[in-house]
């Protein structure tokens, strides 16, 4: 992406912070019906617009409290083909779904940026399947011609970079981060762990890590974690070295329930957004490049808030 001028969160000494878990917000506390638990239908109408622009606003505007930057993720987690049909979009409908997600966060960023919070577009990509469970397997090339339609989009619509979110094993991981080399746009790989602190797959996160980087066309500029509660691989980084500063974000889930329990749970488990910020204050203490803070399921502002304030500077009303 020749035409990228934003420094990423890996390429910046400052701060990024993200949002909380977008879906879980909408369906818990905005109390919307979202069908295959897909954010992207709300970019059809003004009314679901505005939702998600008082969403991501007070998003950007605790970043800008504290001084930090804020990574826009979009709405297209579930804007793949095998979701969009489940949805009733036709392909055409599908890119242009994913490309206004992205006009979104350029309208919203135009608004709220400042020379203290520089503000980065992210395209969000889901995986095929479930977040939770892996069930039918790709090889890196079919997940490469599968997920390329959408990143090319994203590299279109001008994103600064592109995320995949709730990765369950390494080949459909190694095939997007291919694809986004293929298109010259920079990728950020996240993977979803188990309660043992492994990939859904039974892969430890550091193999899944060091495979990919040592497979890949391109390595991703970065890696995060996201959709597991600390709880869950807090071990796995107190024993790693040689690749724990690969990981630069965490979004982690509010709950310490497993993606099984979460899965089957008709209440939203909010967990304690004071102790999760205690929580990511210990993990920044254990990865070195850990720099972009945001939340997964069960979380919201309160929870970001929360660790802004036990991981970064509050700026004084005077400041």
């Amino acid at each position: 992406m020749k035409n990228q001028t934003h420094r990423l969160p890996h390429q910046s000494d400052t701060p990024f912070i993200t949002d909380g878990g977008l879906e879980t917000t909408l369906t818990f506390h905005e109390k919307l019906d979202l069908p295959c638990f897909a954010a992207f239908p709300l970019l059809r109408d003004d009314a679901g617009r505005e939702i998600l622009k008082d969403y991501y606003r007070s998003y950007a505007q605790l970043a800008i409290r504290y001084r930090a930057g804020f990574v826009f993720e979009s709405t297209g987690w579930r804007g793949n083909p095998d979701w969009a049909e489940k949805l009733g979009y036709s392909p055409t409908e599908l890119d242009a779904a994913n490309r206004d997600g992205i006009q979104l966060m350029h309208e919203i960023r135009a608004v709220h940026e400042t020379t203290q919070s520089p503000m980065i577009i992210s395209g969000a990509i889901g995986p095929r399947g479930d977040g939770y469970r892996i069930g039918a397997t790709m090889s890196p090339e079919q997940a490469a011609r599968y997920h390329e339609p959408q990143l090319r989009t994203y590299r279109e619509a001008g994103a600064d970079l592109v995320s995949a979110f709730t990765m369950t094993y390494v080949e459909e991981a190694l095939g997007i981060a291919n694809a986004a080399a293929a298109l010259d746009v920079p990728v950020v790989i996240s993977f979803t762990l188990e309660t043992d602190g492994r990939l859904p797959s039974g892969q430890p996160l550091r193999e899944a890590i060091k495979s990919l980087d040592a497979r890949a066309a391109q390595a991703p500029a970065y890696y995060m974690i996201n959709c597991a509660h600390p709880s869950h691989f807090i071990a796995e980084m107190e024993a790693g070295a040689g690749w724990l500063e690969r990981i630069v974000g965490l979004r982690a889930n509010a709950s310490c329930r497993s993606h099984a329990e979460l899965d089957e749970s008709p209440d939203l488990d909010a967990g304690n957004p004071n102790e999760l910020g205690r929580q990511y204050l210990e993990l920044r203490e254990i990865l070195p490049s850990l720099n972009v803070f945001g939340g997964c399921c069960g979380t919201d502002l309160r929870h970001v808030e929360a660790i802004c304030e036990s991981c970064l500077s509050p700026v004084s009303e005077s400041a």
